[in-house]
């Protein structure tokens, strides 16, 4: 059997003439009419079963039943008004999705997003890192904003800057001759693997993948060990590796594009306009 349902606009006459120990008064905190309270009690009371006040010379008061409904009335009121300024505080609260790379979400973006949080704590932005060929086909549907790596010269959206991909180890690994090189990448789809691949193979260097991760702290914490080599931009060299040159082929250069979906609301481009500048100044504007 399915229990009834306490309607809200019920609960609120019953705790307003609880509250005044009065249906008149009750009435006037509630803008009704008092037959229009009596009304509401009653059906409170044929729902419920019970009786819910007994009238006396000295005004109304609670019965047994009434008393203990009185303390879930409060709690379900609370808890529904709880709810109402959850919801409506999230309507005013405006959500950017941002898609970046791992080393850019790790080490350039967040300084930036603490300043953009300081001057529009209103506006929440949710961040995706991974592997972004694929992000920007996906504005408007996944993201508002991509920051992108794309071929130098290449690519669609708008330069940020222009990077340059270079071999990466531990301060004591040390490239040997004729030794087989170990390489900690990315997953298929990645820049830096192809590239890595490409030079190597073009250097006739032999060469195995050691580690393959989608994260930037996974292939940094193999190459730190001095189990691989890797592949990372100049700009984003993370502090436990060196950049190697000797006996390696060199890389590519990479331009960083930040691209909006078609629409963009006014939150999201507050926010592309300051990545966007705070970006395009040199690092040591943006590193920590």
């Amino acid at each position: 059997m399915t229990s009834p349902v306490l309607d809200p606009d019920l609960l609120k006459a019953f705790a307003a003439v609880a509250e005044h120990r009065s249906f008149t008064r009750a009435a006037t905190a509630l803008n009704r009419t008092q037959s229009a309270v009596s009304v509401q009690i009653r059906r409170l009371e044929e729902w419920l079963g019970a009786k819910l006040f007994q009238r006396t010379r000295a005004g109304v008061v609670l019965t047994p039943a009434g008393d203990e409904l009185r303390v879930y009335a409060k709690r379900l009121l609370d808890l529904n008004a709880e709810a109402v300024d959850a919801l409506r505080a999230r309507k005013r609260e405006a959500v950017v999705r941002l898609g970046v790379m791992d080393d850019y979400g790790t080490v350039v973006i967040p300084p930036l997003l603490a300043q953009f949080a300081k001057s529009h704590p209103e506006i929440r932005v949710e961040i995706e890192t991974g592997l972004t060929a694929t992000m920007p086909a996906r504005l408007g549907e996944a993201y508002d904003l991509v920051i992108a790596m794309h071929p130098e010269g290449l690519g669609d959206g708008e330069l940020l800057r222009r990077e340059q991909a270079v071999w990466a180890a531990a301060m004591s690994y040390s490239v040997r001759p004729h030794d087989t090189l170990p390489v900690a990448l990315y997953p298929p789809g990645c820049l830096f693997r192809q590239w890595a691949a490409d030079a190597l193979d073009a250097a006739g260097l032999p060469w195995r993948l050691a580690f393959v991760s989608r994260t930037l702290a996974a292939v940094e914490a193999i190459a730190a060990q001095g189990l691989a080599i890797t592949v990372v931009k100049a700009r984003t060299l993370p502090s436990r590796l060196h950049i190697l040159s000797d006996g390696l082929p060199p890389l590519p250069g990479a331009d960083i594009h930040l691209h909006r979906a078609r629409n963009l609301s006014r939150p999201a481009a507050l926010l592309a306009d300051h990545l966007q500048l705070g970006i395009s100044q040199p690092a040591s504007h943006i590193l920590p």
